[in-house]
């Protein structure tokens, strides 16, 4: 049995096998997976129904089982931010969020560093982010 808040077995053993500066990307309800990420990416389907899990859900189990670095996030066509930036940022207050236009953050997903693509329910639009895994330093 595991303690952490992060116990998927998919989810754990892939970033087990990813490292340094692999990313993974967790989407919102709307997201083109099939067009939009790495073919060789493991897709983890999580939208059990709409709603179900959210984007922040995934994010805080993922922050507790690895390091972030860098975080990309979708930014919408009028160049406003959606009210989910501000959630990112209270997860991840060391980390300065990077704004990429919706074509540029479907290729920078469609990677081949882009190790895990995670499916959400989350319903809100432009609710994707893309974590870069950081360092664990030694003990």
């Amino acid at each position: 049995m595991l303690r952490s808040k992060l116990i998927h077995p998919t989810i754990l053993g892939v970033l087990g096998a990813a490292g340094h500066g692999s990313r993974v990307l967790i989407a919102d309800g709307n997201y083109p997976f099939s067009t939009g990420s790495n073919p060789e990416a493991e897709l983890v389907f999580l939208n059990l129904m709409p709603g179900k899990l959210t984007v922040i859900d995934v994010l805080e189990a993922l922050i507790s089982a690895i390091p972030v670095e860098a975080a990309h996030v979708m930014q919408p066509y009028d160049g406003s931010e959606p009210p989910i930036f501000a959630e990112f940022r209270q997860r991840l207050p060391e980390i300065d969020l990077q704004k990429l236009e919706r074509f540029d953050f479907y290729e920078a997903a469609r990677g081949q560093d882009v190790a895990l693509v995670i499916a959400t329910g989350e319903q809100r639009v432009w609710a994707n982010i893309m974590l870069t895994i950081g360092v664990v330093p030694p003990a």
